[in-house]
Formats: structure tokens, C-alpha cells, sequence
């Protein structure tokens, strides 16, 4: 016996009922979703989501790497601005490069 909640009381229902035999509301019909449609601009996403990339990393870099006035309450361990800022500055600039060359 198939059954589901009801929206209201939080009941269970079976699934022929039009309306909640403990609350008496009217319970809305189950539609099945359309699918989405496919979005035309993965490129554009893909590109600003790469630049906000770069943008992310050249702030980390700045703060991390002792450039800015502003004392950090914390020590930054070099690794991040010898190895992981630039990584993340390149894996942005490919995003944003394979947005613009390859995505449709």
C-alpha cells in the first residue's frame, strides 16, 4: 500500500486520497519535474568562476606573503605562498582558458 506525508499534519496518506483523513486539507497532486534545460553559457560560467579563481589567489597571496600593512593575528606557513596561491592562480587561468577555447 503505497503511501506518502501529508503536507500539513505530516501524516501518512495513501497515495489515492485527494484529502487527509486526519487534518481534512486538501492534499496538492505529485508532478513529475521537467528536466532542466541545458544552460548555453557553460563557457561564460566557466570563465568567470576561473578569474574568480585568480582573483582569490592573488588576494591570498598578498595577505599571506607579508605584502599588505595589516598584521594577521596568525602565522601563515610559507608553503601557501610558494606552492598553493600559485597553484590556485594557474588552476584558474586553465578554468578560464578551457571556458574560452573549448566550452560551447
Amino acid at each position: 500500500m503505497p503511501t506518502r506525508q501529508c503536507p500539513y499534519c505530516g501524516q501518512p496518506v495513501h497515495d489515492s486520497l485527494a484529502e487527509c483523513p486526519y487534518c481534512h486539507e486538501t492534499i496538492p497532486e505529485l508532478r513529475a519535474a521537467a528536466p532542466a534545460p541545458e544552460r548555453p553559457d557553460v563557457g561564460r560560467t566557466k570563465i568567470r568562476r576561473g578569474l574568480l579563481c585568480m582573483l582569490l589567489a592573488a588576494v591570498i597571496h598578498f595577505f599571506a606573503g607579508g605584502y599588505s600593512a595589516m598584521k594577521l593575528p596568525f602565522p601563515i606557513q610559507p608553503v601557501v605562498t610558494i606552492y598553493l596561491a600559485p597553484l590556485l592562480f594557474l588552476a584558474g587561468l586553465g578554468l578560464s582558458l578551457y571556458g574560452f577555447l573549448f566550452a560551447p
